[in-house]
């Protein structure tokens, strides 16, 4: 079943978007929980933190994964996905290596690293909570428009962009190619449960045409129409267009 909630109060959209992770650990304390970074997902995950502390909620059975991550950059890189979700959530959970799966950040361990990272979830026996944002221009992960749907975790290239500033704020010589390792769109659809969050005014216009446009490679996001559990959390601003 999907639904969409939206919320006048942004406190109330990061609230529920932590509840709801809290709640599925509760019902499965040996859960798979997939997490991404962003503006967005920074202030859910502080929030989970603290709804995990308030509750004694036991997650030492739990493992969780990061959507994608940024490769060709060192792993202590404050933009690297892996630092950020330790920083904003599992240091503080007390989260070791062993139930934190990411992808590597060294362009030598690709394509390899890919098989691995969907196998290594699978032997967990599959996704069961999967939080992910939102892109400006539709994208999932690192799935930028255009992205197959039938595509599984694969080493994707970056958003010029985003390119520029990672070369910007590590130093890497500009000639130095980056990539952004993702979950397929395939693999995301298999998650048991989806929580999709998105906020802002900005949003407003590809919040729209991922819910009601037609389901189309061209905006990724689209395909989660398709999904039999998908949970939309929007705030007033990014629904505005509805």
């Amino acid at each position: 079943m999907n639904r969409i909630t939206i919320f006048e109060k942004v406190e109330s959209f990061y609230n529920e978007a932590a509840s709801l992770i809290a709640k599925g650990i509760l019902r499965k304390p040996d859960a798979v929980v997939g997490l991404s970074t962003g503006r967005t997902t920074k202030l859910i995950h502080r929030r989970l933190s603290e709804i995990i502390s308030s509750l004694a909620l036991d997650t030492t059975r739990v493992t969780f994964f990061g959507v994608d991550e940024v490769v060709g950059v060192p792993k202590t890189y404050s933009g690297a996905c892996y630092t950020m979700l330790r920083t904003e959530l599992l240091d503080s959970l007390g989260v070791p290596d062993d139930r934190f799966l990411m992808f590597p950040t060294s362009r030598d361990a690709y394509p390899e690293a890919c098989r691995r990272f969907t196998e290594a979830i699978g032997r967990l026996g599959g996704i069961d909570i999967l939080m992910l944002g939102l892109g400006e221009n539709g994208h999932l992960g690192f799935n930028q428009p255009g992205t197959p749907f039938g595509s599984t975790a694969w080493l994707s290239k970056m958003d010029p962009e985003l390119d520029a500033r990672i070369h910007r704020e590590t130093g890497i010589p500009s000639d130095q190619q980056l990539g952004g390792a993702t979950l397929g769109l395939k693999d995301i659809m298999r998650a048991r449960k989806i929580i999709l969050v998105a906020n802002g005014k900005r949003k407003a216009d590809i919040v729209k045409r991922m819910l009601h446009g037609p389901v189309t490679p061209d905006v990724p996001a689209s395909i989660l129409q398709l999904h039999p559990n998908c949970e939309y959390l929007l705030d007033a601003e990014a629904a505005k267009e509805l």
